[in-house]
Order: C-alpha cells, then sequence, then structure tokens
C-alpha cells in the first residue's frame, strides 16, 4: 500500500513538472514571437525615418539640429543587441521624442505639411506607433506572464531547473518619451 502511495505520488509531481515545463516553454515561445512583432515594427519605423528626414531636409534645412537629433537617435537604436529590451526601449523612446520634435519645426513650414509625400510618410509611421503600440502590449503582457511562471512556487523550483529567468518588460523610463509622435494630417 505504501508503494503504491509512493509511486501515485512520484506519478503526481512527475505529471506535473511536465506540465509546469511545458508552460514555460511555451510562455517563453509566446515571448520570443512578441518581441520578433515589436522588432519588425520598430525596424519598419527605423527604415522610414531616412525619407521622413529627406523630406524635411528639402524645406527646412536650416534645422539641421533637429534633423540631427532623429539620425543619431535612429543610429542608436539601430545599433544596440535585438535582444537588449530595457536598452533599445530607451532608445526607440528617444527616436519617439526626436520625431515629435521633427513633426513640430514641420508644422512651421506650409509648403512641406502640403508635401504629399510627406503626407505620405506622416500617416505611414502614425500607423507604425500604433502597431508598435499594440506589440508592446501583447509583449509586455507574454512577459508577464512568463514571470509570473518563473516567480510562482512551485513552477520556480522548475523554471530553476531548467534555466527560465524573467525578461524585462518593454517600456519607456522617459515619462516625456511616452507620447507618440502627433501627426496631424487635417492641417
Amino acid at each position: 500500500m505504501l508503494l503504491w502511495f509512493i509511486l501515485a505520488l512520484v506519478a503526481v509531481v512527475a505529471i506535473y513538472a511536465i506540465v509546469a515545463f511545458n508552460s514555460l516553454v511555451r510562455t517563453r515561445q509566446m515571448a520570443n514571437e512578441a518581441w520578433s512583432g515589436i522588432d519588425v515594427q520598430l525596424k519598419r519605423r527605423s527604415d522610414l525615418v531616412p525619407n521622413l528626414v529627406d523630406s524635411v531636409k528639402g524645406y527646412a534645412a536650416h534645422e539641421r539640429e533637429v534633423l540631427q537629433q532623429v539620425t543619431e537617435s535612429r543610429g542608436t537604436a539601430q545599433s544596440l543587441p535585438r535582444d537588449a529590451v530595457a536598452a533599445r526601449a530607451q532608445a526607440e523612446g528617444a527616436l519617439s521624442a526626436a520625431l515629435g520634435r521633427l513633426f513640430a519645426v514641420a508644422e512651421n513650414y506650409p509648403d512641406l505639411k502640403a508635401s504629399a509625400n510627406f503626407l505620405q510618410l506622416q500617416q505611414q509611421l502614425s500607423d507604425l506607433e500604433n502597431e508598435i503600440q499594440m506589440a508592446r502590449r501583447y509583449y509586455n503582457g507574454t512577459v508577464r506572464n512568463l514571470n509570473v511562471l518563473v516567480q510562482s512556487f512551485p513552477s520556480s523550483l522548475i523554471a530553476g531547473l531548467f534555466g527560465f529567468t524573467q525578461r524585462d518588460y518593454f517600456e519607456i523610463a522617459d515619462a516625456g518619451e511616452r507620447a507618440v509622435p502627433q501627426v496631424d494630417l487635417k492641417r
């Protein structure tokens, strides 16, 4: 009787370990997929920035400082390792802030605001910002789920045993950089 009890207990523990391990793997893969989604959107935005800067250069050549900030912020964001979430979040926040300043400068140039190319770029950037925001929410949700599994007992035992670790959230540290660049297509 005691042998059956011990075997049943071992079977329950083994089944729980398998379920917990599979749950950790599934959640980690979802976080990887979510990060990939953010990375794709950030790459699309980064690819759009040179066109936007070139479009503004023709109208606002003496606004070099703003154009240089956008270019430098883009370069910084692109130079960071793909999986450096906290650093990428900070760099992308700085790029968002620089783009916001670029659009503020563009307000001073009616010909630029009327340019079809510039309006199209503004619309694309606005759409990308919305997609980045959705991808960020999905990523942070999957990271939350993974972090809960990694920290919760008894799944934390399985996580520790197999090397599962917590992930960083994709968040912006500076509250001023949280604002999405405003794109006014009505003007």
